[in-house]
């Protein structure tokens, strides 16, 4: 079964059981501090699982686009992806643990032909701070699961919480059984040996999660899925890989065909990078050495070196790319209407990455010099991972070329500070995505509330051609990022802050309503990504200054927000500004 039809078959079977199917929210997030991009289908629906009204109901549906990124070193092997696609299904406070799991398990075995047999579930085993989940496993019996494939596991396999304190609960997570042996007596699910491969995990969110870590019930019971289409695709079609079914056959095959050295590993790297890539772009990405930009830079480098491992042409990636588009613009449509902005970013980026490795190579001559006029022969770790770190340097073509110098390098020394490098790297990301989830309080909401009042006095002060490219929110300020040619002048941003501070003053009520979104677009309301909207939409209008789609949450009035203040006002890409500003 083709992944397409997967997605096709997940949503009709949703949408008969009476949620409305809702579309994906682009891969840059749109006033979310949490993480670089959306890395999860609950995400860009937080405010939601925290008590917002949705404006199309209670039970919904989506297939969503993600990246994740801690694990970008690791593509390459027969399993990791930075870009996937999430299919989910929620309840906002109406169906709980029953309904969902015999939902999940008719998907599975009726809609996917899935044997029963196959299927192995894990229940949370409870601990001091909340009971056994007995309920759910309960309900996987009566769904038809015997008892012999029901696990119990405590809060690290069987536990989900949206930051550090907040709504969370146990999960129930379904495992395929690939028909392999078992590695040893005790192999069970949470075994990585291979034999038990997770594909479905439903979280019941009861219970809350203060600061202190106590926990309490929840008022409104919610409940979020996930399901890994590619993963799915993968067990269907009895492929060892993700690599082998439709999504990369294609690119895989033309990578074999314009190979001179064979390298599964930097094949599947090249094909897996550049599908990502796409998509980053398409929905607004662009290389830079920060940030997202950054991460975009880095999947497109780390892919033409590959191509150079692999000595392919970087001439041909042209063609790659008309390769994938044709491939996925059935599930992707963006792809071929953004084709030539795709290929223009990413063959800009490919030269400019080429002068970035001539100019390591002086760097690495230079050195090399240094090293040969005190007598030695071994190029430092240090100097390895710098060359890396610094100029995007290959590590492997640091290597050759010490070879070449009749030179060694210190793999080990280099090893230890790259390892380093990537818990760091990690860590972050997972802080990120920790404390973002959870920051709703009253300093957040109000610099939202803000980013509504900054982006209508530039359209002012700059003029119509004003839209939000992204913003990023914590308790203690505010980024707001937006498109404009030039930098602002000081009397602009004064112009721009005492209008801020005007509308604060004026104590404008922030009124929030439902409504088409077609009535909402010819009222003029203004919208970051409009296609990420359903039929129905959540609208904040603040007086006569301001009219956005937005999910919220906000203040009830201007007046809740204090002063407001520019701190700074910088490039953040081309033709897009950045402002960081406070509220006092």
């Amino acid at each position: 079964m083709k992944a397409i039809e997967i997605r096709n078959k997940y949503l009709n079977f949703f949408k008969q059981h009476g949620h409305v199917v809702i579309p994906s929210a682009p891969l840059i997030p749109e006033n979310d501090p949490s993480v670089l991009f959306t890395t999860a289908g609950m995400q860009p629906l937080v405010p939601y699982l925290l008590g917002e009204s949705h404006p199309s109901g209670t039970r919904l549906t989506d297939y969503q686009k993600c990246v994740r990124t801690n694990d970008i070193e690791e593509v390459g092997d027969n399993r990791h992806l930075t870009y996937f696609e999430m299919l989910g299904n929620w309840s906002l406070g109406d169906y709980f643990k029953e309904e969902s799991i015999q939902m999940s398990y008719d998907f599975l075995t009726k809609e996917l032909n899935i044997p029963a047999e196959k299927i192995s579930v894990t229940c949370f085993a409870g601990d001091e701070d909340c009971p056994r989940d007995t309920t759910t496993a309960e309900c996987w019996k009566k769904a038809g699961i015997p008892e012999e494939r029901i696990y119990f596991f405590g809060k690290e396999d069987n536990w989900w919480i949206a930051g550090e304190e907040g709504p969370c609960g146990p999960d129930t997570e379904m495992f395929y059984d690939t028909g392999k042996p078992k590695c040893s007596e005790e192999c069970n699910p949470s075994c990585g040996c291979g034999k038990y491969v997770e594909i479905w995990n439903n979280v019941f969110m009861e219970f809350f999660k203060d600061k202190d870590g106590k926990y309490t019930k929840l008022k409104q019971h919610n409940v979020d899925t996930g399901l890994g289409l590619e993963r799915m695709a993968m067990l269907l079609q009895g492929k060892e890989t993700p690599f082998e079914t439709e999504l990369f056959a294609p690119i895989m095959d033309k990578l074999l065909e314009l190979q001179k050295l064979d390298n599964i590993s930097s094949r599947r790297i090249v094909a897996e990078h550049l599908r990502s890539s796409m998509m980053i772009i398409c929905d607004g990405g662009r290389p830079s050495n920060v940030d997202r930009g950054y991460i975009l830079r880095r999947l497109i480098r780390r892919m033409i070196r590959h191509m150079n491992k692999l000595q392919i042409s970087l001439d041909e990636l042209s063609t790659l790319i008309d390769i994938n588009v044709e491939n996925l613009k059935e599930m992707y449509p963006s792809l071929e209407k953004n084709r030539d902005t795709i290929k223009n970013v990413i063959l800009e980026e490919k030269e400019k990455f080429v002068k970035t490795l001539t100019k390591g190579e002086k760097e690495f001559v230079r050195e090399v010099e240094l090293i040969k006029a005190e007598g030695k022969n071994i190029i430092p770790g240090t100097m390895v991972f710098r060359l890396y770190d610094t100029y995007g340097f290959p590590p492997e073509v640091t290597e050759e070329l010490a070879i070449e110098n009749g030179m060694t390098t210190n793999k080990e020394e280099f090893e230890k500070l790259f390892k380093e490098h990537q818990e760091k790297s990690r860590a972050g990301a997972d802080q990120k995505f920790k404390g973002g989830l959870a920051s709703t309080g009253e300093m957040e909401i109000k610099y939202h509330t803000a980013t509504h009042l900054l982006n209508a006095a530039l359209k002012q002060v700059l003029g119509t051609h004003v839209h939000q490219r992204g913003s990023n929110i914590t308790a203690e300020r505010m980024r707001f990022d937006f498109s404009h040619p030039a930098k602002m002048t000081e009397e602009e941003k004064k112009k721009t802050e005492d209008l801020v501070n005007e509308w604060i003053q004026a104590k404008i009520p922030v009124e929030h309503m439902e409504m088409k979104k077609e009535d909402a677009i010819n009222q003029g309301a203004e919208a970051m990504f409009i296609e990420k909207y359903g039929d129905i939409v959540s609208v904040y209008k603040i007086g006569d200054k301001s009219f956005e789609l937005c999910g919220g949450p906000h203040v009830s009035n201007t007046s809740e927000l204090g002063h407001f203040k520019i701190k700074k006002e910088e490039s953040s890409s081309s033709g897009i500004r950045r402002i960081k500003a406070i509220l006092e």
